[in-house]
């Protein structure tokens, strides 16, 4: 816990130019730097403030040491003994075998080995059968045989003593009250104040952290801002370690699960950036602008590959990218994400928050500035298919999105004023959620040791713990880490220590108590049982709202049918009376039909009959005028 002790104390006035500071106290307090007065303070008393900040008990800082000026005097001299060197015995070379040990070069040899043994060949000389028939041969055989059977009981013997199953014993049921408390706190070194961002732990034991340090604020950024980002050693509060010197100011930073030299970096103005501890301060690897996000890189975590060189971010622009660090001059594949499956960017919804899982290596989920949670495929055939389905239930941006790591069909969400848990089995809505806070939610995380217990950070400075075996409606404890808006939370490995940022770039560490972080009895049946009755019932729910929809556009159907069946009855008679005319008018138009073909047929008919008639008169006056010539 912090404490602040405020000194006031007469002090004689300093020559000019000079300012004097008090003598260091033991116990490894934190000393701010003073101020010098004004040239036209008092000369006789000069009151001037030191804040002491202790990072532990004084009770364990031991007996005070009080340091005075002395000549230096020698105790004992030792002379060298000639006959010491007579027994030295010097080796050269040193051969010594090791199995674990601190990587010390920045680069790995490896030395080529000739495997003078091995599989036997499918075919082999006559020389090598007849060297199996020797006697020399069996006797090696026999020797060898023996050893190495000493090395494979060496191999298999079995500790009797040792727990390899510790993690499956349930705890016993903690009595006392969930609390927890302030460890230590790292604040931002620069003199203007930048927002912590994001955090990320150690892989390697934990023993360090390190925070992102950006302004968000559109365009807003103050003069002067500093780009760097640090990280800080939990053992010295009062200095960073190392200062990561990017070329835009970074939004998140995460450190590389298989190599813990190696941190990755998402900038403000969309780069990737890669650092190597072991070379400095400076960026090893950055992307180019032209292939890189077009807004700030919002989300970035490292894959589970053979390599430990490949990751993926995600942005406001819309776009999911995946890396390669050994080539990161631009990425490997590009994801739109319009839901709408057009692959048009223009229609993309911008990604907050990125979850992976590396037990579902295919799947990853995107939390978008719409309040939607979008479900991917990485390894789908088509580009339209690598949207699986989508969840929407907030109503502002989804800061936090985390698959429960006991439970990865459960994840969790932080937006707008609420959390919620949700299945992937209930795509309509949350199987549970918190009640809407008065301050805005910011991040939330599960806690690695129990499945039942997550926690979240809100822009009042507070800090929420939920437990589901203790509380459901409420937090079981709510404790106020600082003035400031809370912008970001991470939780060790181990779940007792939990990180938070702020507003003013500060970094406090907190342990919660020992209940908060042990398994309890039953609890993965119980957190088990609980997330499986809330999804049933809001499958059952889900039913019942289908239902309901179908018999209301059941009714509306009806009544369309009923009103045009009105509609009909209505307009009867003048439908018959229609029907009437239609009928006749075809009737009177087969008539006149019928009675204009009579007509032509009756005039051809006397046509016809006037023609013979006329063949008939020329006929009779041929006959008369042949009559006429032969009376002639």
């Amino acid at each position: 816990m912090q404490m602040q002790l405020l000194d006031k104390f007469p002090r004689t006035p300093a020559p000019s130019g000079s300012l004097e500071t008090p003598p260091p106290r033991q116990g490894g307090g934190q000393v701010e730097p003073l101020t010098p007065h004004p040239p036209s303070a008092p000369a006789a008393t000069v009151v001037m403030e030191i804040v002491y900040v202790y990072i532990k008990k004084r009770s364990e800082f031991g007996k005070q040491c009080n340091f005075s000026d002395r000549q230096a005097e020698l105790n004992i001299d030792i002379p060298p003994n000639p006959e010491l060197a007579e027994q030295f015995v010097e080796r050269n070379p040193v051969d010594t075998g090791i199995q674990c040990s601190v990587s010390m070069s920045e680069h790995e040899v490896d030395r080529g080995v000739n495997h003078i043994g091995g599989v036997c060949p499918r075919t082999r000389s006559a020389s090598e059968r007849k060297l199996e028939k020797t006697k020399n041969y069996i006797n090696t055989i026999m020797q060898l045989g023996s050893i190495m059977e000493h090395c494979i009981k060496q191999n298999n013997a079995i500790d009797i003593y040792q727990e390899y199953f510790d993690d499956e014993e349930a705890a016993e049921v903690m009595d006392e009250a969930p609390s927890a408390k302030t460890i230590n706190v790292f604040r931002d070194p620069q003199e203007v104040k930048r927002t912590a961002t994001h955090l990320s732990w150690h892989p390697d034991g934990n023993r360090k952290l390190a925070v992102a340090h950006s302004c968000l604020e559109f365009q807003r950024a103050p003069m002067g801002m500093s780009y760097d980002s640090y990280i800080w050693d939990l053992e010295n509060p009062n200095k960073p370690e190392l200062a990561l010197k990017p070329s835009s100011p970074l939004v998140t930073l995460e450190y590389n699960p298989k190599d813990s030299h190696v941190l990755l970096g998402g900038c403000y103005n969309g780069q990737i950036a890669c650092w190597d501890t072991r070379k400095g301060s400076l960026v090893a690897e950055l992307s180019t602008i032209e292939f890189s996000h077009r807004d700030p890189v919002y989300g970035s975590i490292w894959l589970q590959s053979k390599t430990g060189t490949e990751c993926f971010s995600a942005s406001t622009d819309g776009q999911v990218m995946w890396w390669d660090i050994r080539k990161i001059s631009e990425p490997t594949e590009v994801v739109i994400m319009d839901i709408t499956r057009k692959e048009q960017l223009e229609n993309a919804l911008g990604a907050i928050s990125l979850e992976f899982e590396s037990t579902l290596p295919t799947k990853f989920m995107v939390g978008t500035e719409q309040g939607i949670v979008i479900s991917c495929n990485r390894k789908a055939k088509t580009p339209a298919e690598k949207i699986v389905c989508t969840f929407s239930g907030h109503h502002g941006p989804i800061y936090a999105l985390q698959r429960n790591p006991f439970y990865p069909k459960n994840f969790l969400t932080v937006g707008d004023w609420t959390a919620r848990i949700w299945s992937e089995d209930s795509r309509e809505s949350s199987i549970m959620w918190t009640k809407y806070h008065m301050a805005y939610l910011t991040d939330s995380a599960w806690s690695p040791m129990r499945p039942a217990v997550f926690f979240t950070t809100k822009m009042d400075g507070t800090l929420d713990i939920w437990d589901f075996m203790l509380k459901q409606c409420d937090p079981a404890l709510s404790l106020k880490v600082c003035d400031e808006a809370l912008f970001c939370l991470r939780v060790q490995d181990n779940g007792c220590f939990i990180a938070c940022g702020s507003q003013l770039g500060t970094a406090t560490l907190l342990e919660v108590s020992q209940g908060l972080s042990t398994m309890q009895r039953n609890e993965r049946n119980v957190a088990s049982s609980m997330f499986e009755r809330e999804t049933r019932r809001e499958k059952i729910l889900e039913a019942r709202h289908r239902e309901m929809r179908l018999k209301e556009r059941g009714k509306a159907e009806g009544k369309e049918e009923d009103q045009k069946e009105d509609e009909l009855v209505t307009d009867l008679p003048a439908m018959v009376g229609m029907a009437e005319q239609e009928f006749f008018d075809i009737i009177y138009g087969e008539l006149r039909k019928k009675e204009a073909a009579a007509m032509k047929r009756k005039h051809q008919e006397f046509v016809d009959e006037d023609q013979e008639m006329e063949g008939d008169e020329d006929t009779l006056e041929q006959e008369e005028a042949e009559e006429t010539e032969e009376e002639t």
